[in-house]
């Protein structure tokens, strides 16, 4: 059976944000049916959304249709609330934290994983350790606050917390950039995501936060990692050969980091899931769907099932013991 790391959830219906949390400009759902929904950022569509976001019985059904043992369940990265001042975000945070754990229940199938404050570090450990607390298992964080990547101090601050309160942290790609090139084909969703993904993992490296938190944080980074893996050895090279400007804080080459990072496997073709596989290593990917969403995986983790070079016990180790090894140490 399959663990699948990466899906997310979006509640049916939560308070009025600008009652709640102060200020405006709050995403808001606008349900059209029993079983549809638009997510709406001010007057404009953000996403249509159906049931399977929110009722616990349609996730379980689609799960058991696709051989899913447990699913970790995440925020939708749009509801992350980075750019509010800390105290609107610990309130967002708390809401959408709290609404997740309505629906997850205490089903075990599910795990859920809470956001946070990423802006404001103290919050962030406060939240973290109030949702754990409450039922959550580990956290999803976005790639980036604003200009902040994930060597900033304070998000390094939280990461530190992280391990040592034994969280699992997922990275999402959020807050991509835009313009017209970039606004049409989806394409902030097919160039924009892989690369915020690089970046970050780029920035997790060559900014030495690999080199100051405890090897007991697990990380995990969504899509395979975006580009990362794919350019490994160009960052390599650069390490080498112009280290004065691209070595950062980092120690070591990239490569050398590698078996610190899990990647999902939703990378949507057998010849990229090899790539992933030679390059990060066998231990180091798991299986994520990005359910249930319209560009993820379905049936979740079919690349994996299918792939002709992997042996049994990789395919193992890909569906089921990787995932709970950064579940759970």
């Amino acid at each position: 059976m399959t663990i699948d790391v990466h899906t997310h959830v979006v509640p049916k219906g939560w308070p009025d944000l600008a009652v709640a949390c102060g200020g405006t400009g709050w995403p808001w759902l606008k349900v059209t049916s029993e079983r549809e929904a638009i997510i709406m950022i001010r007057d404009t569509e953000f996403r249509r959304i159906d049931s399977s976001c929110w009722d616990p019985a349609v996730r379980l059904a689609d799960m058991d249709a696709d051989g899913v043992s447990r699913q970790v369940v995440s925020p939708t990265p749009v509801f992350f609330g980075y750019d509010r001042t800390p105290s609107q975000a610990v309130a967002l945070s708390r809401i959408f934290n709290d609404l997740t754990l309505d629906i997850v229940g205490s089903n075990p199938r599910f795990v859920p994983f809470c956001q946070v404050p990423l802006q404001d570090p103290s919050a962030a450990c406060a939240e973290l350790d109030r949702s754990m607390a409450a039922g959550h298992v580990g956290v999803e964080i976005g790639n980036h606050v604003g200009d902040q990547d994930l060597d900033a101090a304070g998000i390094v601050e939280f990461l530190q917390h992280c391990a040592s309160v034994g969280a699992p942290v997922f990275v999402h790609p959020w807050d991509m950039p835009e313009g017209p090139r970039l606004d049409r084909w989806m394409a902030r969703w097919l160039t924009g995501m892989p690369a915020e993904t690089h970046l970050s993992a780029l920035a997790l490296v060559l900014g030495g936060v690999l080199d100051q938190v405890p090897e007991s944080l697990r990380l995990c980074f969504a899509h395979g990692g975006g580009s990362f893996p794919y350019w490994l050895g160009r960052a390599d090279n650069a390490w080498e050969r112009k280290g004065d400007l691209v070595r950062g804080r980092s120690t070591r080459p990239p490569s050398a980091y590698v078996d610190r990072i899990f990647v999902d496997s939703v990378v949507f073709s057998e010849p990229a899931l090899r790539l992933l596989v030679d390059t990060m290593g066998e231990d180091r990917v798991v299986v994520g769907s990005d359910y249930p969403y319209p560009l993820g995986e379905r049936p979740a983790g079919q690349v994996v099932h299918k792939a002709s070079f992997l042996t049994d016990d990789q395919r193992t180790k890909l569906l089921t013991a990787n995932a709970i090894r950064f579940l759970h140490g």
